[in-house]
């Protein structure tokens, strides 16, 4: 299948870009899956796995002016941005990868990134985000008491991250903090800044736990999956699609900061190899491509996108 990528981003994504980053697995997975890909990408986008296509960022919203820039033989494109309207030539599909305002008109073959995101916006079609594992160094050795917690991600409010640091300072507990702002913490708490490349892989993999204490309805959350490729268990809330992402065997996931007190107590007893396994099984860029390939067909035969495949313990956790 030739499936043409289209990305508002200049690609790789500097820092942390999590969207772009996706956009590059799921190019990756697609390519390794056998299929060809053109990315239509802003000007001096690398993207070795795909053939490149420069579009002035300005002509990426338009599916009248994108329309001269899609290879004749592309079969589907598969847009990362809103599109009111699908482009004459090619049918498609597109991806949300940010929650909606209340009341927005629902866009045409929109694919969300979890079944709450897709419910939350009264859909069912969702394709998980995957990442690639060997981005990633997966620690096999057991976590110790002693090995510091980990918070990685913008030092926001609905991050929650100020929940890891009220615990680590109360319980008197080791935390890396990793996020893109300048704040000042105490005692146990070391800020690092904002990292990624070989410095966030070597610190996922080395922590005790991954906190992951969101206050807000994500619609995914990558960090989890980097974490868990990791070898390291997560640490979270019940709210988006952390139920989704962490089961029992991989995590704990807690309504209030006295719950994840008492949980991280025992946090690192988790198996590194039960982490990597959960990851590896639902949540790589080639279990990503393989869903959006599925997606890719049914648009083609039948016009419509189907429902997403929730992971097997919300299944169960569903069933009556």
């Amino acid at each position: 299948m030739h499936v043409v990528v289209a990305s508002r981003q200049l690609l790789p994504a500097k820092g942390y870009g999590g969207p772009e980053r996706v956009i590059i697995a799921l190019v990756r997975g697609l390519v390794a899956l056998g299929h060809r890909v053109t990315l239509l990408a802003p000007p001096g986008t690398r993207v070795g796995e795909a053939t490149v296509v420069e579009v002035p960022p300005r002509k990426l919203d338009d599916p009248a002016a994108l329309s001269p820039f899609l290879p004749k033989d592309a079969e589907i494109l598969h847009a990362h941005f809103p599109l009111a309207r699908e482009p004459d030539s090619l049918a498609f599909v597109q991806t949300i990868h940010r929650n909606l305002k209340p009341g927005t008109h629902p866009w045409p073959n929109t694919i969300f990134l979890s079944l709450d995101h897709a419910r939350r916006h009264g859909s069912e079609a969702f394709v998980y985000n995957g990442l690639d594992p060997a981005e990633y160094v997966y620690r096999r050795f057991p976590k110790r008491p002693e090995q510091f917690d980990l918070f990685l991600g913008r030092l926001h409010s609905t991050k929650g991250y100020h929940w890891a640091v009220e615990a680590a300072k109360g319980i008197g507990h080791k935390l890396v903090v990793a996020g893109g702002w300048r704040p000042s913490f105490t005692g146990g708490v070391r800020y690092v800044g904002e990292v990624d490349g070989r410095r966030k892989a070597a610190l996922l993999a080395r922590a005790r736990c991954v906190w992951n204490p969101a206050q807000w309805d994500e619609p995914f959350g990558l960090v989890t999956v980097e974490a868990l490729l990791s070898g390291t268990p997560v640490l979270g809330t019940r709210r988006g699609a952390l139920p989704e992402l962490v089961t029992p065997e991989v995590g704990a996931l807690c309504d209030t900061m006295e719950e994840m007190i008492a949980a991280a107590e025992t946090i690192h007893t988790r198996s590194p190899a039960a982490c990597r396994a959960h990851a590896e099984r639902h949540f790589t860029h080639v279990v990503m491509a393989e869903e959006y390939v599925r997606v890719y067909r049914s648009v083609l035969e039948t016009g419509k996108v189907p429902p997403g495949r929730a992971t097997p313990h919300m299944a169960i956790a569903a069933s009556p």
